[in-house]
């Protein structure tokens, strides 16, 4: 009040002031704005800081990230970010247990998630996708990993080698040789948790190693946590090319048992969060069988995020939270993500701002030691890779060769692993051709010919 009254006699008096006394004012007006900044500064901050703390609280995080940074420093160091863009390896985990290693409840898992017992698929990563986000908010890049393709499985240092096989048990297995290990110091719930992030490690490393790009975050769902998300998101859209039924059946002492339990006509369908799930599990039924799975998987992303562009979550602070308290129980991010920071950058994962591929396969081959098998051409994968991450399009895939590349020729003698003695998946891998000289048609990686939404939501098999 004071320095109002100043000001305005100095306005009447014409402005007599000494250059000193002005010079002094200015300084006190500059400090009085400074602070003003800087408590606004500290009240941003601090919401921010609690508004983070808030989204975080009940919500699972791992130390893989730090794990695989360590493992890379021994070994030479990780590979070299091309530029300032991040890159999120999102997973899919095939288990019917929650965080602490407990059975979901069997009604549960039945009726709603229509996936058998807590036995069948163990803790394999059925959803390998690696998102890469642009730094100048172009065009988000998303590669879907092929869950059979036949790979170095990688651990980190003094944990048990793991040898060849499909990248999807990499973290079954670093997690079952883990716990033998630390069982002689801990078990419950801590032993479940230390021997999951062994197996997160183990499959950021092993996807980190077959690409060759830096991970720099990731986020962990299971059965329930996709449930959930459709839950809260229902009903979620999806388009198919054609009438679609995968009818479950029972195991008996001959078969394992199987199917998803999903339906849907050709066109567009409105699904419920039971069937959401049952259309991302589907593999039989199916022209190109897993392969068509993994172009649902990317469906569904498309479509929840566009929901969720549509309806303004990603501006929506409160909305935002509503989502993640749905789902935080279910959801594993890494330590070193903030999420507040990521959701400013969610907008280019909308609808349209996303280009779904999958990582090529040279053929399918069938192994004494690890069953149905993609093989793959290591090289021409980081090639395809690092061409799409620097902006350009993928070459056209040359035609499968009778020799795989040297990096993918199968080890014959690889003893069978824990997956396969613990935790059997519920049938094997359906393949267009069982033999082991087939190869994946021309046209398999092309989900979808036709698009709703805009073009956001591509209509799938």
């Amino acid at each position: 009040m004071t320095g109002s009254q100043g000001h305005g006699r100095l306005g009447a008096a014409g402005g007599g002031r000494e250059p000193g006394r002005r010079l002094r004012a200015v300084r006190a007006a500059g400090r009085s704005m400074a602070c003003l900044a800087g408590g606004s500064v500290l009240v941003v901050s601090a919401f921010s800081w609690y508004t983070y703390r808030d989204l975080k609280s009940g919500m699972t995080t791992s130390h893989a990230i730090e794990q695989v940074q360590q493992a890379a420093a021994a070994d030479g160091g990780a590979p070299p970010h091309l530029d300032k863009s991040v890159n999120l390896l999102l997973i899919g985990l095939d288990s019917r247990r929650d965080q602490d290693g407990k059975d979901l409840p069997r009604e549960f898992v039945a009726d709603e998630l229509n996936a058998g017992n807590s036995e069948i698929g163990g803790y394999n990563t059925n959803t390998l996708i690696l998102m890469h986000i642009p730094a100048d908010g172009g065009t988000v890049q998303a590669f879907s990993i092929p869950r059979d393709d036949y790979v170095d499985l990688v651990n980190v240092p003094g944990g048990h080698p793991l040898g060849k096989g499909k990248i999807k048990e990499a973290y079954d297995q670093a997690k079952y040789y883990a716990e033998q290990q630390l069982s002689r110091t801990y078990s419950g719930a801590e032993l479940e948790h230390r021997g999951r992030d062994a197996g997160r490690a183990a499959t950021l490393l092993t996807v980190q190693k077959l690409l060759d790009v830096p991970i720099d975050h990731f986020a962990e769902l299971n059965l329930k946590g996709f449930y959930d998300v459709a839950k809260v998101l229902q009903p979620i859209t999806v388009c198919l090319k054609k009438d679609a039924a995968d009818p479950t059946f029972a195991r008996t002492a001959r078969t394992p048992g199987g199917g998803s339990g999903f339906h849907g006509t050709k066109g567009v369908n409105q699904l419920d969060a039971s069937m959401a799930l049952a259309f991302v599990r589907q593999r039989h039924n199916l022209p190109n069988g897993d392969l068509d799975r993994t172009h649902r998987q990317q469906a569904f992303l498309a479509s929840v995020t566009t929901k969720l562009k549509q309806q303004g979550f990603f501006d929506d602070l409160g909305r935002l939270r509503g989502l993640l308290d749905a789902v935080k129980q279910d959801v594993v991010l890494d330590d070193q993500w903030d999420i507040l920071d990521f959701a400013q950058q969610a907008t280019n994962l909308t609808g349209g701002h996303t280009e779904f591929r999958t990582l090529p396969i040279v053929r399918y081959a069938s192994l004494p030691s690890a069953g149905d098998v993609n093989i793959v051409d290591e090289a021409a994968i980081r090639a395809t890779v690092r061409q799409v991450f620097q902006g350009g399009r993928p070459a056209a895939s040359p035609g499968p060769s009778d020799q795989p590349a040297e990096s993918a020729t199968p080890d014959q003698a690889q003893t069978p692993t824990p997956s396969q003695a613990r935790t059997p998946d519920s049938t094997p891998t359906p393949t267009p051709d069982q033999s082991a000289s087939s190869t994946p048609a021309a046209d398999e990686d092309r989900s979808a010919g036709d698009s709703v939404a805009g073009g956001a939501i591509p209509c799938v098999y």
